[in-house]
């Protein structure tokens, strides 16, 4: 919720939202689940879910057999700690400082430790059942896989050993390369559960699954590779209110430097979303809306919180009616230039997540 709205819940909502399809959600889910074969499926919900919601997002995903989730951040773990199991929750930063290691402790949710300095301070702090990060690749967060023999990893309770993939949605041999190490990682360390695969790595095979794969992306609509694009259900669907409608001149120009000239007389609308809601200017005389099943272009350059819209094909449109914008996001990748990473998380707290 946004924090007007909660400072104040007598406050109006405002005239913007994201609206989840939840039945989508859990059937992108289940669908990963069985494309994962023997591996469970879990789910990436860092970020706020993608920026759908974190907390609608994990309750429907628990809901539908989800039984693992991922956060980066231990303030994402307290946002959706009630929701579920604590102890299904895993924090992938790993424990920064002993006050991390400690809260999960008391907390009962996952440490991923990435690296020596934090198993250290995680055994400093009591210990316990944890994961286990090793880099095969990104070189990103995870151990080293030089440091596999070190002592300090000496009954280390491994509950998920984990390593993620680079390019998983190219055809590429980095992709082998990561499997072959992530495998001596698993040779060489005592766990119960291991997990490799993301939303693309779950299309490379069984060989990837492992125990538990680790969809994001693919949940929440977005299609990293071909194999995934019969399998995947868009779940989210920005809207915006019309705040104004206005009637134009030929000759006169719309939005900030004029980038676009009315060519004849015509009527437009005023929508109550912009660059500040992650409605980005690439947007800008490409995006659409559609109103009553018609499809409605933007006209001009992205306001910070406003955007234009050409009304010629909804002549009954009337200030307050609801526009939803077009956001595939296949398709909003190819318009934009963004990545549909991108085009998720970016999406701004001012839109309510009813």
């Amino acid at each position: 919720m946004p924090a007007d709205r909660a400072s104040d819940p007598s406050c109006p909502p405002p005239p913007l939202r994201l609206t989840l399809d939840r039945e989508a959600l859990a059937a992108n889910w289940r669908a990963l689940d069985r494309l994962s074969g023997t591996a469970q499926a879990g789910a990436a919900v860092k970020a706020d879910g993608y920026g759908t919601g974190a907390r609608r997002a994990v309750a429907t995903l628990a809901d539908a057999g989800c039984g693992d989730f991922f956060v980066a951040h231990w303030a994402e773990a307290a946002t959706i700690a009630d929701l579920v199991d604590p102890a299904s929750i895993a924090v992938l930063h790993g424990p920064l400082t002993r006050a991390d290691a400690d809260w999960a402790r008391a907390s009962g949710v996952r440490p991923v430790l990435n690296s020596l300095g934090q198993v250290q301070r995680w055994r400093e702090c009591g210990g316990g059942s944890c994961h286990l990060m090793v880099d095969s690749g990104i070189n990103r967060l995870g151990l080293p896989l030089s440091d596999l023999g070190d002592p300090a990893l000496d009954g280390l309770e491994i509950d998920i050993l984990l390593s993620h993939l680079a390019s998983a949605e190219e055809d590429t041999p980095l992709n082998a390369r990561q499997l072959g190490r992530w495998q001596d990682a698993r040779r060489a360390l005592p766990h119960r559960r291991a997990s490799l695969a993301n939303s693309a790595g779950i299309a490379l095979g069984s060989a990837y699954h492992g125990d538990v794969t680790r969809p994001g992306l693919a949940l929440y609509g977005g299609v990293p590779c071909a194999a995934l694009a019969d399998h995947i259900r868009p779940v989210i669907r920005p809207q915006a209110a019309i705040l104004q409608v206005r009637h134009l001149a030929a000759g006169d120009s719309v939005g900030y430097n004029a980038t676009f000239v009315a060519p004849a007389a015509m009527t437009v609308g005023v929508i109550a979303l912009g660059y500040a809601d992650g409605y980005l200017r690439a947007w800008s005389g490409k995006g659409s809306v559609t109103l009553g099943g018609a499809r409605l272009p933007v006209l001009g350059r992205v306001s910070m919180d406003m955007t234009v819209i050409d009304l010629a094909r909804a002549p009954e449109a009337r200030e307050g009616d609801w526009v939803t914008v077009d956001y595939d996001l296949p398709d909003a990748a190819r318009i934009t230039g963004l990545s549909q990473y991108e085009l998720l998380t970016t999406l701004g707290a001012r839109l309510a997540r009813p």
